[in-house]
């Protein structure tokens, strides 16, 4: 490499290096050269294009809360976490009583206790359908309400807020500091795994 070079600057004294390895026919320009050392000195792009970054499918939404995430959670009538499903803030919670059904160990409930937000015919009767004894109370401007409503079984519903308790208890899924969706659910599962270890050890 040596040697080609010594014969390069030979065929052309007086030129610099840099004028002879980019194209002698055209005149470098007097001064010292600076620390661009690109054939061209206007901008160019990079060649290995990123694409677009943004927060679509990162379970983020707008709610009257703001800028959230919001966990679907199905727990056992213990309170102890047994799956979850993450959506945008601004996700309702009736149209995934279907998935939260479904999401989990194949075990059949007897009982589906939720809150108001799940309140739907559709999903009274998908639960019954599948011999499922719904506990879901009525909005109030629910019409057709009927007399009856298992309010004994349905105080077990405050044991899954109280795991909801002990899972905002963490930081990290508290004020979501993890930007992907993957990496905030590893995060919210490594959370409920805890909650499952400590309940075990403490039975």
């Amino acid at each position: 490499m040596e040697q080609r070079l010594e014969k390069v600057l030979a065929t052309a004294p007086g030129r610099r290096v840099r004028a002879v390895l980019r194209n002698p026919g055209i005149p470098e320009p007097h001064g010292a050269s600076g620390p661009d050392v690109r054939f061209h000195r206007r901008a160019r792009p990079c060649l290995r294009r990123r694409g677009k970054r943004g927060q679509q499918g990162q379970a983020l939404g707008r709610s009257r809360g703001g800028f959230s995430t919001k966990i679907h959670l199905k727990s056992d009538f213990d309170g102890q976490p047994i799956a979850f499903h993450l959506t945008g803030g601004e996700t309702g919670d009736s149209p995934l009583f279907k998935l939260l059904l479904d999401l989990g160990p194949d075990v059949k409930p007897r009982a589906a206790l939720a809150d108001k937000g799940y309140d739907a015919k559709a999903n009274r009767a998908m639960a019954r359908a599948r011999g499922i004894a719904p506990a879901i109370p009525f909005k109030s401007n629910a019409k057709d309400r009927p007399t009856f409503f298992p309010k004994a079984l349905y105080r077990g519903r405050a044991r899954i807020e109280q795991c909801f308790g002990k899972l905002k208890r963490f930081k990290r899924v508290a004020l979501r500091c993890e930007k992907t969706e993957c990496g905030f659910a590893a995060i919210v599962a490594l959370a409920l795994s805890f909650i499952l270890i400590k309940s075990v050890h403490t039975a």
